[in-house]
């Protein structure tokens, strides 16, 4: 059956409500305007005001409404309209959501899954399209992923809500319209990364947006006869170190593709997880492929040219080659 990316968004956030009276859905417009990418349509007539609730305007009010939600014994799922909105809601999330097992000695934690929509290509302009996910996966106390296919898409939130700890979700927005046929949506691993493609000469890695892109240029790359390893990190935090030093291991070349920008990137942070882990295998320097140092522009020509692309990824890839 035909499935996309936004649907699976919306029947795990409908099987959620259904099989656990204590989730609640909350954040700008999820209730009556059905969710800004239309994640939630529906849901408000189905569970009723008390569990789908529109909320003010308020990042920071109403994501620490979320966790005193969650400390009281309820499963919040907190959306946030946009990843550059959040950062009003950095001191909720960072300096309480974060610290408060630490800080009580064990005795509490906070299970609150906070979902936001991240990235650029849909002319969205510098306030509404950046990819701030490596700010979140630097933070300890929190677990960040971010679902690149439809069957994460789906299957990373139950798993995100039976975690005690907070869950940060990252939903690309040019995957909400993506689509393919799936037989069954369930849950899936918040553990681990996955290769998404099997190679031989080459480990490139991405994830979200990126994923889609990474898999287009192995493609491309595999007409000329380099075979890459895609990885899909799925993960953000904690990394899955093993899975990314087992692939570079075999592939002895890596090219990191990362939305966000390259200076304090995760791109970087990956790059010197490699160096640590795997230097002795690598055949040519680790490189990297993210986006131009650039407030993100609103026109699209430009916005596509600051922007990773297959081409740049191909590009990259061919650089460890020696090709042009």
């Amino acid at each position: 059956m035909k499935t996309t990316y936004r649907t699976a968004v919306h029947d795990a956030l409908r099987d959620a409500l259904a099989a656990d009276p204590r989730v609640v859905l909350m954040g700008e417009d999820v209730g009556r305007y059905g969710g800004t990418y239309a994640a939630s349509k529906g849901l408000l007539a189905e569970f009723g005001p008390d569990r789908v609730r529109d909320t003010p305007l308020s990042e920071l009010g109403f994501v620490g409404v979320g966790i005193g939600m969650a400390l009281g014994g309820l499963r919040p799922i907190v959306e946030v309209m946009t990843v550059n909105f959040s950062l009003l809601a950095l001191d909720q999330i960072v300096n309480t959501a974060a610290a408060l097992r630490h800080m009580s000695g064990g005795q509490f934690s906070v299970p609150i899954v906070v979902r936001m929509a991240t990235g650029a290509g849909r002319q969205l302009a510098a306030q509404h399209s950046h990819s701030l996910e490596p700010w979140y996966a630097h933070i300890p106390g929190i677990k960040v992923v971010a679902p690149a296919t439809i069957e994460d898409a789906y299957g990373m939130l139950a798993p995100a809500l039976a975690d005690p700890d907070p869950v940060i979700i990252f939903e690309h927005v040019q995957l909400y319209n993506t689509s393919s046929d799936i037989d069954a949506l369930q849950p899936t691993d918040i553990g681990r990364a996955a290769v998404r493609r099997d190679g031989a000469d080459v480990t490139v890695i991405a994830y979200g947006g990126s994923l889609p892109k990474a898999l287009d240029a192995a493609n491309e790359l595999a007409l000329t006869g380099i075979d890459c390893e895609v990885i899909d990190l799925r993960v953000l935090r904690p990394l899955d170190a093993d899975t990314i030093a087992e692939s570079v291991r075999k592939t002895h070349r890596a090219v990191v593709v990362d939305e966000a920008w390259r200076t304090g990137s995760l791109a970087a942070e990956i790059s010197a997880r490699i160096m640590e882990g795997a230097f002795y295998d690598l055949d040519a320097p680790v490189a990297r492929v993210c986006s131009a140092e650039v407030p993100i522009p609103y026109a699209k020509h430009l916005e596509q040219a600051a922007l990773p692309q297959p081409a740049t990824i191909v590009a990259a890839v061919r650089d460890l080659f020696g090709e042009r």
